[in-house]
């Protein structure tokens, strides 16, 4: 899939208003529309521009004057700057194009270290099968044992809370085609992703999508330790906006670490409100911020409360 270069504005402002006070920004970074780059390219953007665009974004009225300092334009992913459009576009993909959001699990594979792996085993092989069927006419049929957190994987209210609803509970309502508001938190200098970073959006009744990076270490020993997580504050404003599932590429929702304490606040915050949790999800970076719907189904089983799903999402018509 070929992505459209973007590219961000970084400065310090000072903002003020015809009616007295003002405002300042340190180290501010907003997104450029593709549509306001000039045709000498990026470094043709001028003060003016951007101060426009702050000034939209932050959707102020009575705006006597804005002064830019510092101002370098960057290459870099747009995170969502209020009236900016992320441009996705492909010669050969279709529109609404489906992302693959699912790490493939195979035999041996490590998710999360200390737990088994998955073994695969035949129960008929197809040469076995040959003497089972016409001349020509093969099948293979395996056995693949594991545990529920392998791969992607969804964690229902019964992982958590003993007579919680299990995999079979969940109504497909709240599991396919959900909304998605992704946040691209991967240049992030903390580990715990705090409830701040979720102010500036409406995020009610849809997929909140956390694409730190971290999926890029799946299946090595980096991925075990580092990782980024949700804090506690940050699950219960999420339980507060009313979300309907939380995803997360990274190895656990939850800080697994000694300073963790073996607190599970995400977990137990979310999974009680019966928000769905998504662990160990890969591509989140494919996805623009807003715009993008998501689908993670699990099988229909009783008394289970997480197993692999395929988490795939479906990406915005181009122009639409």
């Amino acid at each position: 899939m070929t992505i459209e270069t973007q590219y961000r504005a970084h400065f310090d402002a000072s903002i003020g208003f015809t009616n007295g006070g003002g405002l300042t920004a340190n180290a501010f970074r907003l997104d450029i529309p593709g549509e306001e780059i000039p045709p000498a390219g990026p470094d043709a953007i001028t003060s003016a521009t951007v101060s426009r665009l702050l000034v939209q974004h932050l959707g102020l009225t009575l705006v006597g004057d804005v002064t830019l300092t510092h101002l370098a334009i960057v290459e870099e992913q747009h995170r969502g700057s209020r009236g900016v459009t992320t441009e996705r576009s492909t010669s050969h993909a279709p529109r609404g194009a489906l992302v693959d959001l699912s790490h493939t699990i195979r035999a041996g594979l490590v998710t999360y270290p200390g737990l088994p792996e998955p073994v695969i085993t035949p129960h008929l092989t197809r040469e076995d099968s040959a003497s089972h069927y016409a001349p020509g006419t093969e099948f293979a049929m395996d056995i693949i044992s594991m545990i529920g957190n392998t791969g992607t994987y969804i964690d229902s209210p019964f992982h958590r809370y003993e007579g919680g609803t299990d995999l079979s509970g969940l109504t497909l309502d709240t599991l396919v085609d959900q909304r998605a508001e992704v946040f691209h938190l991967q240049d992030s200098t903390e580990r715990g992703i705090p409830a701040s970073v979720f102010y500036d959006r409406d995020i009610a009744g849809c997929a909140v999508l956390l694409h730190t990076g971290w999926d890029t270490h799946f299946a090595t020993p980096a991925y075990a330790s580092g990782a980024p997580y949700l804090t506690a504050d940050a699950a219960a404003y999420l339980v507060e906006r009313g979300v309907t599932l939380v995803g997360i590429d990274s190895l656990n929702i939850d800080n697994t670490e000694a300073d963790g304490a073996g607190e599970r606040p995400a977990h137990s915050q979310l999974l009680a409100a019966g928000i769905h949790v998504v662990e160990h999800l890969t591509n989140l970076g494919q996805l623009p911020p807003s715009g993008s719907t998501f689908t993670a189904v699990p099988p229909r089983v009783e008394g289970f409360g997480t197993f692999p799903v395929r988490a795939f999402a479906r990406l915005p018509i181009p122009g639409s």
